[in-house]
């Protein structure tokens, strides 16, 4: 994070020089293109060419690691869901049953831990993609990157608050912990049971959700006082001209996205190899 207050990261890098209209459209091509499919060589093949640009996007391990546990973690919780949820998704999507091992009424497969793990892969392929965008995107870069491609200043601009104030809830979140750890409240490991330190945590969104309403009220009445919304168009402070590497970019991501269409109509559904 930087001054600006955002995720953004400033680096030498070319994915930072790119227009942040053409990343949000590379976002959702690979979104398009990773729901396209239920294939587990694909999602790896992606998860491998979003890491690789990650690195080319120099961000360091240190300023990504707590979102990704966090993506990391949700993940495992969503597998364990489906895992109980639908003990015989897997078997239908295969065609074929493999016990592994039974318990009570539940019946764990070979065919459902394959699906689960297809899915997991499919959700973490998403992830690379999506922290280029956040750290490698300037908010009022992006703000009037939306604009010139036909989207509303008034809408751009509330995207380009959003990610600004995203670093203000995680920095909010962690005085409102700090604070109640000073009164004897248990938020780690080894200081009380677990379902006492979730219960505490539960306990944090009401002060975040009071202080997140007053920051709304201060900015809502300064944008006022500046008479925003008042014209029909704007002009941009930060706007820069579209590049010969943006529209390389374009062009490489709706080929990309016409390859996942043609592979479609190649292969199964649901990858299953055994």
């Amino acid at each position: 994070m930087n001054n600006t207050g955002s995720l953004y990261i400033d680096k030498p890098s070319f994915l930072h020089k790119l227009d942040g209209g053409v990343k949000l459209i590379w976002v959702l091509i690979w979104s398009i293109f990773t729901f396209l499919f239920m294939d587990l060589r694909i999602f790896l093949g992606l998860i491998i060419i979003g890491s690789v640009l990650l690195y080319l996007s120099k961000i360091e391990w240190r300023s990504i690691r707590t979102l990704v546990g966090f993506i990391l973690a949700f993940t495992v919780f969503n597998s364990i869901l489906l895992l109980v949820l639908t003990p015989n998704h897997g078997a239908e999507l295969a065609g074929s049953t493999t016990p592994l091992f039974k318990i009570g009424f539940y019946t764990l497969t070979l065919e459902n831990l394959f699906y689960v793990l297809t899915i997991s892969c499919k959700y973490i392929a998403l992830l690379p993609i999506t922290l280029i965008f956040l750290f490698t995107t300037h908010p009022s870069k992006f703000a009037s990157s939306l604009n010139r491609i036909g989207v509303p200043y008034k809408v751009a601009y509330t995207v380009s608050i959003a990610l600004r104030y995203v670093p203000d809830i995680q920095r909010e979140v962690k005085h409102i912990i700090m604070a109640q750890e000073a009164r004897g409240v248990a938020f780690k490991k080894g200081d009380a049971p677990l379902g006492k330190i979730l219960k505490n945590y539960v306990t944090v969104l009401i002060p975040l959700v009071l202080g997140s309403l007053d920051r709304i009220e201060v900015v809502s009445n300064a944008m006022d006082l500046r008479g925003f919304g008042k014209a029909k168009t704007r002009t941009w402070y930060v706007r820069e001209p579209i590049t010969t590497n943006d529209k390389i970019a374009l062009v490489v991501g709706i080929l990309f996205l016409v390859g996942g269409l043609i592979l479609k109509g190649q292969i199964a559904y649901f990858w299953y190899p055994f």
